[in-house]
């Protein structure tokens, strides 16, 4: 086991006074926001700040009733906060290792639980998966995230992309998926045997099926998240 002075250890962990990237990784656990103006955050990622940044979460009547609706019924795991000012912010999620994307005039489906923060220039949307199927895997809702910017997802451990080829069907575990292409649209598949067997909350029972041609993301990990009935503020 390695031992350190304090000076060492302050040397060893300390921030990257130099970076001035909007988003960029302290390390693969932990992002930073180099603010100067708004950027959208998963609520409760907040870690850390400095400087003068204030938060607020979206307001109910922000984006008009329908996502009003759908944000009422969401749970934490689909929520966001609005964070505005200058300085520094810190985002981290449980842990999970984090990954920066840029969108350039594309799209993506994120797990309404693995979105951590996003570009104001990105337009975003609340999607409901109907079939009680994804009720059940915990996955129910989802975030479009379409435009041109940066965005920051989470997942447990390193991720893996899978290709959607047409006639070349991608079935994954609802509870293991992170993202997908925009122009994907899954469908829910259950195995009866599997089902019997494993019970109805079961992944392996539950499939999302992917056709077309896109990709999908999933990682080494079936995180169950129970997103509940809540009210939103």
């Amino acid at each position: 086991m390695t031992n350190y002075t304090l000076e060492e250890f302050i040397t060893q962990n300390q921030q990257d006074a130099s970076a001035r990237d909007y988003f960029q990784l302290e390390s693969d656990r932990m992002l930073e926001v180099n603010l100067n103006g708004e950027v959208w955050t998963k609520t409760g990622s907040m870690v850390a700040y400095a400087g003068q940044i204030r938060f607020e979460r979206e307001k109910m009547l922000e984006r008009g009733l329908g996502n009003l609706l759908k944000s009422t019924v969401t749970g934490e795991g689909a929520r966001l906060t609005k964070a505005t000012g200058q300085g520094r912010l810190y985002l981290a999620d449980e842990g999970k290792t984090i990954q920066i994307l840029r969108l350039e005039n594309q799209s993506i489906f994120v797990n309404g639980n693995d979105l951590l923060a996003f570009e104001p220039t990105l337009g975003w949307d609340i999607k409901m998966m109907r079939k009680m199927a994804a009720m059940m895997s915990g996955g129910l809702f989802n975030v479009l995230v379409q435009g041109t910017g940066l965005v920051a997802i989470t997942s447990h451990f390193e991720p893996l992309a899978l290709m959607v080829r047409p006639g070349q069907p991608v079935r994954t575990d609802p509870n293991a998926t992170i993202c997908w292409s925009g122009n994907l649209q899954p469908e829910f598949k259950t195995d009866v045997s599997l089902k019997t067997f494993f019970g109805r909350g079961s992944g392996e029972s539950i499939q999302m099926e992917f056709n077309g041609d896109g990709f999908v993301v999933i990682q080494p990990y079936e995180e169950v998240y129970m997103q509940h009935t809540g009210s939103s503020s």
